[in-house]
């Protein structure tokens, strides 16, 4: 049975020493940081100060913790479900909670007559087309370096890169086929045994296996020289150049094939990075980076790391796992993680190894510090130009977009950006009641309305609203907005507009972004590449893309009912929609009109009228 003791760290005589989780809370009763123990007091001893002077060893804890809590287990299992449930209840704001990310690049090969090689990414289905499974190789960390190894790598294995459209409809060959970059199977240049062999070959070489075409080249390479055939020997030259690139590029090639991750970790105040490589059978398989929010000590963060990564199951445990420091509590962790062997290098392979992950957490690190910097400025620029500087951080902006399948079906999307960063708890949908038609300005001020009117009550209004259109839409937002009541929300709208600008001496036409800021005023033409825009491009497309999903959604449930008639079928409900445009124009049409689409009689058309009308 777990049992509950409150104490403060002053006084530890009575924390069990034990195995157990302790939980930190700060002044409001509220959960700042969740941690295990094998031992509860002789871990909850390390958070004070090695001088002895009272002083806690975290800042968070010193300027937030009033008190903590301690659970005592019956094994240092139960610790861990006990952490991961905590965790999970309360989220607290120290605790590490890691997401991958981002999804990383694969190449596929689908079982077809004449393959190629495709990149998908890492959450696609891992079906391809053709009967069997697909091949998977991968995955790889970075994009360009991907597509530039199978640039590479078609050099060396001439396959298709072009898409099956292209090559079905291929009379003659493509410029690659001269260039030798591709073997040309849309039109019988090679025979479907001789493809499948250089599939197999290119599917060796992405698994590592190379050592038999480097000798296969390197000879082909000198019997063409030997006979004095320079320019083919040259040719195999750039191939084997070409090879040895491409397998550089992809990894660093441990001598060891042992089961390793290495772990690297950067800091920049109180942002930390994580960059785990993970090495299987001699080469990387895995490269992915995990980014937090913390303050605790680097031993004390990593114990966190390795939990999330490890101890929970969501990924296999490997042999070595290479750190710069010991995780806090090892022994723990070790028991945990059973068959994981902790590292910390001074010198050779693993030493370089980790010199290498810390390279690219430093390098991840600063290129997101970078960007939320853009972010800031876009925010600070944005918050200026609506008028509403004085709210503070971080600005709360909504985004609104309208959806309708030729004036039926009308739908609409609000999305939030908190801080420039999406925030999903702040999206909503929204089902158009009002407006008839192909009335986009009455469904903007319904759906302005509606979503203002509920967070006037619920006491959650955005600082800032972005409606997607021009002066005709900002016009309806403000309405909606005065009619609420809620005249401190600032509203502005974003509109493309085609522009004429002169190239070559030639005049082609650009998409432009204007920004709508006052009702009846000019707009202002944002630049190209400024910041700002990119934020306002990013909050529209996003609440475009969520309005769409919306309105697709909807459609598929609308059609259903066509579908649920008795003696409709697919092809009947084709002829249906192709005469009337839509449900809604099926359900307007007389039995007449019904009767006389082929296929319906006068009896299936009373049966369809019947029950369109019921399901209004």
């Amino acid at each position: 049975m777990s049992e509950y003791e409150w104490r403060i760290l002053s006084d530890l005589s009575g924390v069990a020493e034990r195995p157990g989780v302790y939980v930190f809370r700060g002044r409001e009763g509220e959960v700042l940081y969740v941690g295990k123990a094998r031992d509860l007091r002789a871990r909850l001893r390390t958070y004070r100060s090695p001088g002895g002077d009272g002083r806690f060893a975290l800042r968070f804890l010193e300027r937030d913790a009033e008190r903590v809590e301690t659970i005592v287990t019956r094994t240092e299992e139960e610790a861990l479900l006990l952490e991961d449930s905590l965790i999970k209840q309360h989220r607290p704001p120290h605790n590490v909670r890691l997401k991958d990310d981002k999804s990383f690049l694969m190449v596929r090969i689908d079982a077809e007559p004449f393959p190629r090689l495709k990149l998908v990414r890492a959450h696609q289905p891992r079906h391809g087309k053709g009967k069997g499974r697909s091949r998977f190789f991968g995955p790889y960390a970075s994009a360009r370096d991907l597509r530039q190894t199978l640039a590479d790598l078609q050099r060396v294995v001439p396959l298709r890169d072009c898409t099956d459209a292209t090559m079905s409809h291929r009379t003659r060959p493509c410029l690659k086929h001269d260039l030798g970059l591709c073997s040309a199977p849309c039109v019988g240049r090679i025979a479907a045994a001789e493809y499948a062999e250089l599939v197999e070959r290119a599917a060796r070489i992405l698994s590592g296996e190379t050592q038999a075409l480097e000798r296969d080249l390197e000879t082909r390479m000198r019997e063409t020289a030997a006979r004095l055939d320079f320019e083919l020997a040259a040719s195999f030259r750039d191939r084997l150049s070409a090879l040895r690139r491409a397998l550089g590029r992809q990894a660093v090639r441990p001598g060891s094939r042992a089961e390793r991750d290495v772990l690297g970790l950067a800091r920049a105040g109180g942002e930390a990075l994580v960059q785990q490589l993970a090495f299987r059978e001699g080469r990387l398989a895995t490269s992915a980076s995990h980014s937090f929010r913390s303050e605790l000590a680097d031993a004390e963060l990593l114990h966190g790391v390795l939990t999330e990564l490890y101890a929970r199951g969501a990924r296999g445990v490997p042999v070595e796992i290479v750190l710069r420091t010991l995780p806090a509590e090892p022994e723990l962790l070790g028991h945990l993680l059973p068959g994981a062997e902790f590292v910390v290098p001074r010198a050779g392979e693993r030493e370089r190894m980790l010199a290498l992950a810390e390279e690219n957490a430093r390098a991840e690190l600063e290129r997101r510090s970078v960007g939320r910097v853009a972010d800031q400025e876009a925010l600070s620029e944005l918050a200026r130009l609506a008028g509403c500087e004085e709210r503070g951080e971080p600005l709360v902006v909504d985004g609104f977009d309208v959806s309708n399948f030729q004036g039926a079906h009308v739908v609409a999307s609000r999305v939030r950006f908190r801080g420039g960063v999406a925030d999903r708890s702040g999206y909503r949908r929204f089902r158009v009641r009002g407006a008839r038609g192909q009335d986009d300005f009455a469904a903007m001020y319904e759906v302005v309305g509606r979503s203002l009117r509920r967070g006037l009550s619920e006491q959650n209004l955005p600082d800032l609203v972005v409606v997607d259109g021009g002066a005709a839409q900002l016009k309806k937002a403000l309405e909606a907005r005065d009619d609420v009541g809620a005249w401190e929300v600032r509203i502005v709208a974003l509109a493309k507009a085609r522009a004429e600008r002169k190239v070559g001496g030639r005049r082609k036409g650009a998409s432009e972004e204007r920004l709508f800021l006052v009702e009846g005023a000019e707009p202002l033409e944002l630049a190209r590449h400024s910041s700002t825009r990119h934020l306002l491009e990013r909050i529209r497309d996003e609440a475009h893309r969520f309005a769409v999903t919306y309105h697709r959604k909807e459609r598929g449930r609308i059609r259903s009912r066509l579908d649920e008639i008795p003696g409709v079928g697919p092809k009947k409900r084709r002829e249906l929609l192709r005469r009337f445009g839509s449900v809604v124009g099926v359900a307007r049409a007389s039995v007449e009109e019904l009767g006389g689409v082929p296929g319906i009689g006068t009896e299936l058309a009373r049966t369809i009228r019947d029950h369109l009308a019921r399901a209004r």
